[in-house]
């Protein structure tokens, strides 16, 4: 019972992960869920975003102050997308021999 438990729970986690939140429709909720994202930079966020949609992950970067490339990457690793896109950098910096 307790094997079935934990590969439900691993199976779940693998499911969340790989779903796409979207910055411009995401609610307070799916943002916070997002590894990375806190309730500070969330409020961040959905105060910027209610002056206008995120047009890419630059004017992202440039709106929401403490996040930088390095954040940006992080961040769309762990499913975030601006305009359904995950950050260009992302894959330069997991590509093998990095």
């Amino acid at each position: 019972m307790f094997k079935q438990l934990v590969v439900a729970t691993v199976a779940w986690l693998a499911v969340t992960a790989a779903c796409a939140v979207e910055v411009n429709r995401a609610t307070r909720a799916e943002l916070e869920a997002v590894r990375g994202l806190g309730p500070g930079i969330v409020g961040t966020i959905l105060d910027e975003r209610e002056k206008g949609p995120y047009k890419d992950w630059r004017d992202f970067v440039s709106r929401v102050r403490g996040v930088r490339e390095a954040t940006a990457i992080k961040l769309s690793a762990a499913g975030l997308t601006v305009g359904g896109l995950a950050y260009a950098g992302a894959a330069a910096a997991s590509a093998p021999g990095r």
